[in-house]
């Protein structure tokens, strides 16, 4: 599984990528990555079929942590994945915008 910081990750979502949010539903609604999936991580075993299969899936959580194992958990899977270090917490951190609210998928 490949990690990558917030700067290759704001590249990233700047270019369209999907980026997929395991976070709580309310830590979701209180302000995640503009366009992000949320589906927490708890719902990944069930839903892992809705991985796009044809595009790098970035995870993110609010630290890393629940993303490194949704990550590896998807990887098993096939799916290209990338876990993102440092999470939420760094990308609010280094001044990025969040959008807040949203529903869960």
């Amino acid at each position: 599984m490949t990690q990558i910081a917030i700067p290759e990750f704001v590249e990233a979502v700047a270019a369209g990528a999907y980026v997929l949010d395991v976070r709580e539903a309310a830590e979701f609604a209180a302000g995640h990555v503009p366009g992000a999936v949320s589906m927490p991580m708890a719902l990944i075993p069930v839903r892992d079929n809705e991985m796009p299969s044809a595009r790098m899936v970035y995870v993110v959580c609010e630290t890393g942590g629940r993303s490194a194992q949704a990550a590896m958990f998807l990887a098993r899977k096939g799916v290209d994945v990338v876990n993102v270090s440092g999470g939420m917490a760094a990308w609010r951190l280094a001044g990025l915008p969040t959008v807040k609210g949203g529903q869960q998928r």
